[in-house]
């Protein structure tokens, strides 16, 4: 019997399109889901007359698939992911390779590697990105492990991955954890630019007085511009003008306003207070997510204290694309991607992961959620100078902050007089204020610690520690 080119375990949305997509570029497939009857349902529907087959358990799933094995598990993230590794690896024989295409915690990818390559098994965690239809048509893919590993399965990769001008939308990352770590960034970033969305569809409806319909011209004109096009752009742009069947009313406005997050954002986060990194916009979208999930509490709130009155602001007009509220998107975009980056930059030097900036942005502008002409001017900017501590620095990325900082501020200082909340918008006027500013007030931050815990400080005119006697 001929034997399977690529396994897959998990028989999810994603796995199931991600194992479609791989049969599609010719490589036949064996399938593996804990429940047997939804193989047997795939195998009947969507996995018909192609190239796969099922197995009805991990020993008969092995004997199926060629040598070296490939098999790529979309399961749950933690336990359940450690669960599949015990029962399978029992199977494997040396050279097989086992890649995790979940969302997984980088930390547990880098104990992962560490655990299978001493028992000769290969090991990839692989951020996967672009949903359930970018799965199926091309995602981007961020594969981490060693060097070995990836190269077993380069060509499949690159077949499935999206395809942009200048190549396929994956790379090598890095070392143990590198791809998830990036992958958990790309999904910091993410949340970032879903808040700053919702922030300015929010002040064109409660200070602009405009309709979804007319908010979904503002996008329209929005996604064509080379600062702005985007998939999240383009998807919002079609959410507002979707209509309940049973009403016509615009379905958005009957949607529950708390919004779920299923972890990454939190790692995002977590992992740039550990290296040190400013993250106020990507902090700000996710303190959103939870604020809205406090839903009763608001609703006690705004009983108490009353809603916020109604203001009525010059934010422009359709025929500008509302030019201060875009200045305001654009730049917490750009605050987003550069605090992603910064990220991204002091985990290479903390965990010695190397990562290339430039294949980091070329690989995200294709299939994946942030995918946008952004990306090309980053990619750019880290070509021009590697080295880039912030892209805020870079020439064209410093010009769009001098142009549109004083919309920015317009904006921030409009929504706080009518009462309403843009936390990305006013995270990041206080992100870029703070970063021209040469000056800023800690020190007598340090000061007070110097008097309360003797911490000692630095001075502007001597070098060296000093200590001061601050009681007068």
């Amino acid at each position: 019997m001929t034997k399977a080119h690529f396994g897959l375990i998990g028989l999810g949305v994603m796995g199931e399109n991600l194992v479609l997509n791989a049969e599609r570029n010719g490589f036949s497939s064996v399938v593996y889901n804990r429940t047997y009857s939804k193989t047997e349902d795939f195998l009947k529907s969507r996995g018909a007359d192609k190239s796969i087959s099922g197995a009805i358990d991990l020993k008969d799933f092995v004997e199926k698939l060629e040598r070296p094995r490939r098999i790529l598990m979309m399961v749950k993230a933690g336990k359940a992911t450690d669960a599949v590794i015990q029962q399978i690896s029992p199977f494997l024989e040396e050279g097989d390779l086992l890649i995790d295409g979940g969302n997984s915690l980088f930390s547990d990818t880098e104990r992962r590697v560490s655990e299978l390559e001493s028992k000769s098994f290969g090991y990839i965690g692989m951020g996967v990105s672009g949903g359930a239809k970018g799965a199926l048509q091309g995602p981007s893919m961020m594969p981490g492990g060693t060097k070995s590993s990836y190269k077993a399965i380069e060509p499949l990769l690159n077949k499935m991955a999206a395809q942009v001008e200048d190549g396929p939308c994956v790379t090598y990352i890095g070392p143990g954890g590198s791809g998830h770590f990036v992958k958990t960034v790309h999904n910091g970033i993410e949340y970032g630019i879903e808040q700053i969305l919702a922030e300015s569809y929010d002040l064109m409806k409660r200070v602009c007085g405009m309709n979804c319909d007319e908010i979904s011209e503002v996008f329209g004109f929005w996604n064509k511009t080379e600062e702005l096009s985007s998939y999240l752009v383009e998807i919002t742009e079609m959410c507002l003008k979707v209509k309940d069947p049973e009403d016509g009313s615009d379905l958005v406005e009957k949607i529950m306003d708390k919004a779920g997050q299923k972890g990454t954002g939190l790692w995002t986060v977590v992992s740039a207070l550990q290296l040190g990194a400013s993250v106020p916009t990507i902090y700000a979208s996710l303190n959103g997510r939870v604020m809205s999930s406090m839903k009763s509490q608001r609703q006690r709130a705004e009983s108490l204290f009353g809603s916020p009155k109604t203001y009525s602001f010059n934010l422009g007009s359709k025929s500008d694309g509302m030019a201060p509220i875009m200045d305001a998107v654009v730049l917490s975009t750009i605050a987003s991607y550069a605090q992603g980056m910064e990220i991204l930059r002091l985990a290479s030097e903390e965990y010695k992961y190397e990562l290339h900036m430039p294949s980091i942005a070329q690989i995200w502008k294709g299939g994946c959620i942030i995918r946008s002409t952004l990306l090309k001017r980053i990619q750019e900017a880290f070509i021009l100078d590697p080295q880039l501590p912030n892209l805020l620095l870079d020439p064209w990325f410093s010009k769009q902050v001098k142009e549109r900082l004083n919309g920015l501020t317009k904006v921030v200082s409009a929504s706080a007089e009518a009462g309403i909340p843009v936390p990305c918008f006013s995270s990041t006027l206080d992100y870029i204020n703070s970063y021209k500013t040469s000056r800023l007030p800690q020190n007598l931050v340090q000061a007070m610690r110097d008097c309360f815990g003797s911490h000692t400080y630095e001075r502007i005119d001597k070098v060296g520690s000093f200590h001061t006697d601050w009681d007068v």
